[in-house]
């Protein structure tokens, strides 16, 4: 039934390229809408608690070359100070960087719940979901990419922010104070290491992008077979289907395996390239600080002072170099962040030019579960009619071949019809019409009634329950008699019953007007454990009207 969509850039391989930017840029507005928003606040307080963080770990570094002048000088007096110093510097230290992971995990729940909610609201507006779970092939597991990669793309970006926003400030500074220790040559060849650096990982990335985003397909399809047997359990059992779904399964668990395979053999490659200027970048730093020395620049120093001036010209070169690999360091988990991206950010465009394209949006409010008509319907019928169809001819979204041609239909209230006919010649298809679901490729199709239980209500094949108990599937019908909602202040974690349901829920005591469904009392409705049958669906319905 699935065909495919035009999704945005659908049809382009996910890589470090101009359309990650802008699909990060996207994110980014819907994680910040605005300097006020709570994020920006929390945003720039981790960047004052990483920007006084630096500046204790830039004391702290010092403390070394002191301790050498202090043993020099054999002074006690000095080395007491020193080390009180010390031990202050390093618990302040600590905690800043407590603070700093703490609000790093703040932060990433806030953008969780922000990105999230921002994905629900397009993915439940009017009949999007329905779309593109059925209609459509083109977005591989959308509630994976939902619940998991929203997560994980939120916990790496969280990991990440506390070293990116500070990096601009401690590469600036540091880059200074190298250049007073060892002139132009140091700055210059720890820059000139850095660039080539991000050149190999850069080519090196790519591939694993690619591949990243395969593997979470195919993840989301292991999860979502394992998730189909659990739903038809019973009907597998009664086919005795185990053994099929059991080589199925492991079909599907092998190709996981060997793109997660491939996916290792191609991070191998950036392992290495990343421990290798990870070691390279220690050798350096004594590198740039040996050419002064024997060039003769500090001649004229004692082997304690030069001792000294060593180790705070070391510990300049070395930060500077650390904040370098810091970076090339968070290759691999701006891979993950960069697959994750694009994911996220193919879903929402594709969400979006389905909300921008759908005409018949469902907004849950008032307005429209009422029962009074809603403005615009026509008004030419008799207030009795329910479906006017005039000519119409219905094809699947997935086929060409008429299923229905020329229908002409008057559907009124107290009218009985009954439609037969074999299997796919198109009695559900015409439903599916009817309610919205599907648009036909000619004719007119009028709903001149409300849904709800004064109008129209259509009960689909399968019954569809939310989670819950019996008595709360209930709630969800007197929903559209505006009596309770929404469900949470039905049965809340008390299990206190709110005032103003009392009156209706009682009713409930007494049979159902379904022959052989028993009372359902509060105690046996929360034993419940899976969806009721079509009985207990039918019985709610029949109860309503």
């Amino acid at each position: 039934m699935a065909v495919p969509g035009p999704a945005p850039g659908a049809g382009s391989r996910p890589r470090l390229d101009l359309q990650f930017l802008q699909r990060f840029l996207q994110i980014l507005k819907v994680l910040f809408p605005s300097w006020s928003s709570q994020n920006a606040l929390m945003f720039l307080t981790l960047l004052c608690l990483t920007l006084l963080e630096q500046l204790v770990i830039y004391q702290v570094g010092l403390i070394p070359s002191q301790y050498y002048g202090v043993l020099g000088n054999k002074d006690l007096e000095g080395f007491k100070t020193l080390t009180f110093l010390a031990v202050m510097l390093i618990v302040l230290n600590s905690t800043l960087k407590s603070f700093d992971q703490f609000t790093c995990n703040l932060l990433y729940v806030s953008w969780r719940k922000d990105l999230t909610e921002h994905l629900h609201c397009l993915y439940f507006r009017g009949r999007v979901y329905y779309t593109l779970n059925v209609l459509r092939d083109d977005i591989d597991n959308p509630d994976q990419r939902i619940s998991q990669d929203v997560e994980r793309f939120c916990r790496q970006l969280s990991s990440m922010a506390s070293k990116l926003i500070v990096s601009p400030f401690t590469l600036v500074y540091y880059t200074y104070q190298c250049f007073q220790s060892t002139g132009w040559l140091g700055p210059v060849s720890i820059f000139g290491y850095f660039i080539l650096g991000t050149v190999v990982n850069k080519t090196l990335m790519g591939p694993i992008v690619t591949k990243l985003v395969h593997q979470e397909k195919l993840e989301g399809d292991f999860r979502f077979k394992h998730m189909q047997i659990r739903v038809n359990a019973e009907p597998a059992a009664f086919y005795r289907a185990g053994h099929v779904e059991h080589m199925r399964t492991d079909r599907r668990l092998q190709r996981l395996l060997q793109t997660q395979r491939e996916l290792m053999s191609k991070e191998l490659w950036l392992y290495i390239g990343i421990n290798t200027f990870d070691y390279l970048g220690s050798i350096l730093s004594y590198v740039v600080i040996a050419i002064p020395i024997f060039s003769g620049v500090y001649g004229d120093l004692s082997p304690a002072e030069l001792s000294t001036l060593v180790s705070k010209n070391a510990f300049v070169c070395i930060y500077l170099i650390s904040c370098f690999t810091q970076l090339i360091d968070l290759s691999t988990t701006l891979s993950d962040v960069a697959g994750y991206t694009h994911r996220i950010g193919q879903l929402r465009e594709t969400l979006l030019d389905m909300s921008l394209k759908s005409q018949d949006c469902e907004i849950l409010g008032e307005s429209e579960w009422g029962l009074d008509k809603a403005s615009g319907w026509p008004a030419a019928e008799p207030a009795d009619t329910a479906f006017l169809l005039e000519r119409v001819s219905i094809s699947a979204p997935s086929s060409d071949k008429p299923l229905i041609k020329d229908l002409s239909l008057k559907i009124s209230e107290g009218q009985s019809l009954l439609i037969t006919g074999n299997t796919g010649t198109g009695k559900t298809s015409l439903l599916r019409v009817l309610g919205g679901l599907w648009t036909s490729t000619r004719g007119s199709v009028q709903m001149l009634t409300d849904f709800g239980p004064h109008g129209v209500l259509f009960l689909p094949q399968k019954p569809f329950f939310t989670d819950g108990t019996l008595r709360e599937q209930a709630g969800v019908v007197f929903f559209f008699s505006q009596v309770i909602y929404p469900l949470k202040e039905v049965y809340p974690d008390s299990g206190e019953t709110p005032i103003g349901t009392r009156e209706v829920m009682p009713s409930f005591t007494h049979p159902f007007p379904y022959q052989g469904l028993q009372p359902v009392t509060s105690e046996a409705s929360r034993s419940i454990l899976g969806p009721p049958p079509l009985p207990c669906a039918l019985s709610i319905l029949f109860f309503i009207f």
